[in-house]
């Protein structure tokens, strides 16, 4: 196939860009490099089967020229700020909402009819029901990246139903592993290395989290694309388990081999829209064949290893 990856240059886009070439297709990357790494698409810059595009997911009239002879849309590109976006509210719209919408209408336009898209668990809100399944009931939204999310799926479903499009929509943990550039372990990594003595911690250290190593996710995303076939196909993406924020701080500072004093903000949440308890019900990604193969633990301290052999990105994310 013929596969268009928007956010091609971000932490999962390149990810997901270089197991495509790797399988044997033919990859479109766009990309604005405004938070996506060059660097990361090393590999991929030197396959003849891989163009990158430098582009804006708000320029319509480019995307449908960038789109032609695709097969199929993997739409990846958004801004994944949660913690700030009540500083700038109009980017979560135009960034996912609005951006989701363009990506549809040069699909139209082209007459490509599959797309993925990564969601978010963050569409749950404070679910009521845990571990949280694909139908749980519909939750209040608390965050504006989570409500434009939910708006970006709600426009791929009514495409799917207007327009023949078929959709495979993924609700995710948060990632970790090679390439992470977004998230606790960055900001610790990036304390420590500072100062190791001591530890600023968001909340109480209390959250129940759950996160996804990025290799696994790829292979959840890729089977799903291949074995689901329903019209509108929505999975969770997670691990069947959780931990607990003190718990992450210890691996890291174990990998790390430090001992920092830790400094809590208190409160059950670390920022306004911060969910304290995600844990998402994978049992309809599993029933097609898929398992992760690492642990949280695991996910998280190759996520140390990457940070430490790759400290330049401490400073291009500064």
């Amino acid at each position: 196939m013929v596969v268009v990856v928007t956010g091609c240059a971000g932490f999962i886009g390149s990810n997901l860009a270089d197991r495509l070439l790797q399988d044997g297709h033919h990859v479109t990357g766009i990309d604005n490099l405004c938070t996506g790494q060059r660097r990361f698409l090393e590999n991929a810059l030197k396959h003849s089967h891989f163009r990158l595009i430098e582009g804006d997911m708000l320029n319509l009239e480019g995307l449908t020229k960038w789109f032609r002879g695709a097969d199929c849309v993997i739409h990846l590109a958004a801004n994944a700020d949660v913690r700030f976006g009540i500083e700038h509210p109009r980017k979560d719209l135009e960034q996912n909402t609005i951006a989701t919408y363009n990506v549809l209408e040069a699909m139209r336009a082209n007459g490509i009819k599959r797309i993925a898209f990564s969601s978010t668990g963050s569409v749950y809100g404070e679910a009521t029901v845990i571990p949280t399944p694909e139908d749980a009931p519909f939750a209040v939204q608390t965050s504006l990246y989570g409500a434009s999310k939910l708006a970006g799926e709600g426009l791929i479903a009514a495409y799917c139903e207007g327009f023949g499009l078929q959709a495979w929509i993924f609700r995710f943990v948060s990632i970790l592993g090679e390439r992470y550039t977004h998230g606790h372990v960055f900001d610790f990594y990036k304390q420590l290395k500072q100062d190791s003595s001591k530890l600023h911690v968001l909340g109480d250290g209390r959250q129940r989290k759950s996160y996804l190593y990025i290799q696994d996710c790829v292979d959840a995303m890729l089977l799903a694309m291949e074995k689901a076939n329903d019209k509108v196909n929505v999975f969770n993406l997670g691990v069947d388990d959780y931990c607990v924020l003190n718990d992450s701080i210890g691996w890291i500072t174990e990998a790390l081999g430090v001992k920092p004093r830790l400094e809590y903000g208190g409160g059950d949440r670390g920022w306004i829209g911060d969910n304290p308890f995600i844990f998402l019900d994978t049992a309809k990604i599993r029933a097609l064949g898929w398992k992760p193969k690492l642990s949280i633990r695991e996910g998280i301290v190759k996520t140390v290893e990457f940070l430490q052999a790759n400290e330049w990105v401490l400073e291009t994310r500064g």
